[in-house]
């Protein structure tokens, strides 16, 4: 079953990483990038999902803001085709936002969850800057 959220703690806790719970219990992550002087926000997910006998939880990371009416062809397009390129995770779209979105088996150890949001957080923020040239997210 889904490892307990204090057992998910003291996995980034292990790894030194530095987040905040939100109100939906999510734990927050912000990366900066001084180099650049863009930062980014990922998350790992509070929940984790019940899957068969085992449990997934995600950490993802907004991109943009989907415009009214959605994306028209080409965005879409280049979106799947983005997916495909990348060796974990996919695009989502959840209400009016991108998000890049990982999905790891719940014990999976702290390196793992680490990395995904390293990986999630760099892949929103480069898809941030190609879609709206900005740093909001």
């Amino acid at each position: 079953m889904a490892a307990s959220d204090a057992t998910l703690a003291a996995r980034l806790d292990a790894r030194g990483v530095r987040y905040e719970r939100d109100a939906d219990g999510d734990y927050r992550v912000v990366f900066a990038w001084q180099q650049e002087q863009r930062s980014q926000v990922a998350f790992v997910a509070g929940r984790a999902h019940v899957f068969g006998d085992s449990a997934v939880r995600e950490v993802f990371s907004p991109a943009a803001r989907v415009p009214a009416g959605g994306f028209d062809a080409a965005r879409s397009d280049m979106l799947l085709r983005d997916s495909q390129s990348n060796i974990l995770g996919a695009w989502e779209i959840a209400g009016d936002v991108l998000f890049y979105v990982i999905k790891l088996h719940d014990d999976a150890d702290g390196a793992r969850i680490e990395q995904a949001l390293e990986a999630a957080a760099q892949l929103a923020d480069d898809m941030e800057q190609r879609l709206t040239g900005e740093d909001a997210l």
